[in-house]
Parts: C-alpha cells; structure tokens; sequence
C-alpha cells in the first residue's frame, strides 16, 4: 500500500484525531472535578460558606467528561463489553460485527438521543438558560448542549468505526490500524 491512504480511511484518521484530543482534553477535567469537589467541601463544611458557582462548574465538567469522552472511549474499544465469542473471531469478523453493531444500534440510538434532546437543548439556547440558584453559573445552555455534543462525536466515530471495519473486512487496512480488543 502506498503512503497516502484513500480518501474514506483518511476521513476515519481525521475523525479519529479530532475525538482523541477532544477526549483527552475531556479527560483531564477529572483533576477539576477532584479539585473543584474538595473546595466546595471545604468551604462548606470547613467555613460555612456556599460556592454554588463552583459546584455547578463541577457538574458541567462532569458532564463534559462523560460524555465528551465517550466517542474516545469508543476509539478506543473502551466501553464495556461481554465478547465471549467476539474475542475467538478473526479480525475481519470482529470487523462485521463492529459495522453492524454501528449500523444497527449506535447509529439509531444516536439519531434518536438527538432529535430527543433537540427541543431540550433549543428551548434553553432560546432564553439562554441560567441557572436558578443565586449565584449560579449563567450557563445552563451550554451544559445542555453537551447531550448534542456527545451525538455528533459518537455519530463521527461511528462512521470512522463502519469505514475501518469495511476495509478490514476487504482486507485493505494496514494491520497496525486493524483492533485487536
């Protein structure tokens, strides 16, 4: 095979990257949470002193670890999983049970979660949502807007994921790219 990969296994690389980062940067929010956490505690418990902006900041990071990383995870081969059977299959097999688990099952519950939460998400962008506690981050828009984040970033992975499990299954794909659970 050449250098240059074609152009479909190109787009799955560029998928690929984009959620790695956005994951990875997802993924060093934990240090806020753990941070973010024992400050509240702190000043609640060790000064009486309420900091609710703080507190829903660790809820948005929490959410955004959760579900930013999740097409990461994925990448990955991260999520859990009982592969009995699936771990004895030759790579190419595992390929089609990969696509067909996209095709069926990530993709249909992906579209759906969004055209679910679209309203959610729209209504609150609409008034620009804030939150109803005083001295609450204004933001509350935003964190919604994390549920639609977590679509188009499992969706793309999805694609990438149907893209290199048919050129594994054609045979096509480098071995290095090829998973190996």
């Amino acid at each position: 095979m050449s250098n240059h990969a074609p152009p479909l296994l190109g787009l799955a690389r560029v998928i690929d990257a984009v959620n790695a980062r956005f994951g990875q940067a997802c993924a060093w929010l934990t240090m806020f949470l753990v941070l973010g956490t024992a400050v509240v505690v702190v000043l609640r418990y060790g000064f009486g002193i309420g900091a609710t902006a703080l507190q829903e900041a660790v809820l948005y990071a929490h959410a955004l670890v959760f579900m930013g990383a999740a097409a990461w995870v994925l990448q990955r081969n991260g999520h859990v999983r009982v592969d009995i059977f699936y771990q004895r299959l030759s790579p190419r097999h595992q390929a089609f049970v990969e696509v067909i688990g996209t095709l069926l099952f990530l993709i249909p519950v992906c579209l759906f979660l969004g055209w679910a939460s679209w309203d959610y998400v729209s209504n609150s962008w609409s008034t620009l949502e804030g939150s109803s506690e005083s001295g609450g981050l204004k933001f509350v828009f935003l964190q919604k807007s994390i549920i639609l984040i977590l679509v188009a970033c499992l969706l793309l992975q999805g694609v990438s994921e149907i893209i290199k499990g048919a050129y594994t299954i054609a045979g096509r794909l480098p071995a290095p790219e090829v998973k190996h659970g």
